[in-house]
């Protein structure tokens, strides 16, 4: 949990803000040092949305996919602290 936290935040961050993920400038740095070609823009965009989200994506649906998997991230979080503090008191 500690180390997914920091992730979803860092996630949504870069999506709220319209960000390059920091590891974008990395992977192109490392494939030019193998002989390769950079490319444009940032990795979700040249990997994942092709795959996961349909044509015309806007920056409001992109802002609405950062807020639902940051409620959930939140619902579920709750729901497992709940139930380890209510855990750890019956003990």
């Amino acid at each position: 949990m500690w180390l997914h936290l920091p992730s979803v935040v860092w996630a949504a961050i870069v999506e709220f803000y319209g960000l390059i993920c920091p590891l974008t400038p990395l992977e192109n740095w490392l494939r030019v040092q193998a002989g390769g070609s950079a490319y444009e823009g940032g990795f979700v965009a040249r990997y994942i949305w092709p795959m996961l989200y349909p044509e015309g994506l806007t920056r409001e649906i992109q802002v609405g996919l950062g807020l639902l998997v940051l409620t959930l991230n939140i619902v579920l979080y709750s729901w497992v602290w709940y139930h380890w503090r209510r855990q750890r008191s019956s003990v």
